[in-house]
C-alpha cells in the first residue's frame, strides 16, 4: 500500500517504521503546521492519522479531494468532529476506532456480554492507566467501554471521586491514572457481595495498535464509502 501519515510525531514515526518493514511505501508524512508537502506528493492509497484533532480539517479536505480512505485512531473528539467524520464516511471509506488491538476488540465484547448479565446486581468500575505524555482523558477506549457499559443510559457516569460523596448510587466510576511509559491498561470491575469480577485488557507496546491500523488499511482500501469499524475487521 501507499500510506499517508497524519502527524510527524512518535506515534507517526511508529506507523512509518512498521509500515515500511512490512513492505509498504510512506509517501509522506504531514502534519497542520506546515501542508505545503501534500502540493507534490503522490496521492496514496490510504491516509492513516494517529495524531491530534488538529489534523482532522486538511485530513477531511485532502481526502474528500482525492477520494482517497481515512483510518483515523485520533481521540479526544468534540462531537463536532464525530460529525466531520461521518460526512466523511457520506464520500470515501473512514475506519475508525478508539482502539486498533485486536484484544480491545475482543475486550468489548467480553464487557458487552458481562455488563447485561451482571449490571442489576453489581457496582460497576472503569480504570485506565496510560503513559504521562498522553493528553486526553478518560481515554478514548474508556469511553468505548463506557458507552457499552451504559448503552441503557440507565447509569450516570462519576468521574473520580472526592469529599464527602455519600453512597454510591446508580453509578460507574471512571478513573484515569498517567504515569511513565505506559502503553494502555484498561480494566472494568464488576463488584458483587462478597465477590468481584474483573476484565482487563494490558498493551505493551503500542505497535499492536499500528498493526491493527494497517490491517484496518488493507481492509478499507477494499470497501465504497461509509464507516467502518473494528467489528467489521474481525467478523
Amino acid at each position: 500500500m501507499k500510506i499517508l501519515i497524519g502527524g510527524t510525531g512518535k506515534m507517526g514515526s511508529l506507523i512509518k517504521d512498521t509500515a515500511q518493514a512490512g513492505g509498504n511505501i510512506v509517501t509522506g508524512m504531514v502534519d497542520a503546521f506546515d501542508l505545503s508537502p501534500l502540493d507534490t506528493m503522490e496521492i496514496p492509497d490510504v491516509l492513516i492519522d494517529f495524531s491530534h484533532r488538529d489534523n482532522l480539517g486538511w485530513i477531511v479536505d485532502y481526502a474528500v479531494k482525492n477520494h482517497v480512505p481515512v483510518v483515523y485512531g485520533t481521540t479526544g473528539l468534540t462531537e463536532q468532529d464525530h460529525n466531520e467524520l461521518q460526512k466523511l464516511s457520506e464520500q470515501v471509506p473512514v475506519f475508525y476506532s478508539t482502539n486498533f488491538s485486536y484484544g480491545v476488540a475482543v475486550l468489548n465484547e467480553l464487557v458487552r456480554r458481562a455488563t447485561a448479565l451482571l449490571k442489576d446486581n453489581y457496582d460497576m468500575e472503569l480504570v485506565e492507566t496510560h503513559h504521562n505524555e498522553k493528553k486526553d482523558a478518560p481515554s478514548g477506549t474508556a469511553k468505548t467501554l463506557l458507552s457499552i457499559m451504559n448503552e441503557s443510559g440507565e447509569f450516570t457516569p462519576v468521574y473520580g471521586r472526592q469529599g464527602d460523596v455519600g453512597a454510591r448510587g446508580k453509578e460507574i466510576g471512571v478513573h484515569s491514572l498517567r504515569g511513565g511509559t505506559e502503553a494502555g491498561e484498561h480494566t472494568v470491575h464488576y463488584f458483587g457481595n462478597n465477590e468481584t469480577i474483573t476484565i482487563s485488557h494490558r498493551a505493551t507496546n503500542r505497535v499492536i495498535f499500528v498493526n491493527g491500523a494497517l490491517k484496518a488499511a488493507d481492509y478499507l482500501i477494499k470497501q465504497s464509502a461509509g464507516m467502518y469499524g473494528m467489528k467489521d475487521l474481525i467478523g
